[in-house]
C-alpha cells in the first residue's frame, strides 16, 4: 500500500492511522504521547508525511 499524502485521501490515512496506534498500543503499556498523537494528526490533515513524522519522533525521544 502506498502511503504518500498524495496517493491516499484523507480516510485511508485515517485507517492508516488507526491501524498503526493499534499495533503500537498492542506492543506498549502506555498509550501514545500527545506529541505523537498531534502529529499522526497532520498527516491525517494531509500536513506532514509519516517519514516526516517518523524523524521528528525519532530527533525527540533521543533527546530524553
Amino acid at each position: 500500500m502506498e502511503y504518500l499524502i498524495e496517493k491516499t485521501t484523507k480516510e485511508e490515512r485515517k485507517n492508516i492511522a488507526k491501524q498503526a496506534l493499534k499495533m503500537s498500543v498492542a506492543n506498549e503499556e502506555d498509550m501514545p504521547s500527545e506529541y505523537a498523537i498531534n502529529l499522526v494528526k497532520q498527516y491525517i490533515n494531509g500536513e506532514k508525511e509519516l517519514e516526516e513524522i517518523q524523524k521528528e519522533l525519532i530527533e525527540k525521544y533521543k533527546e530524553q
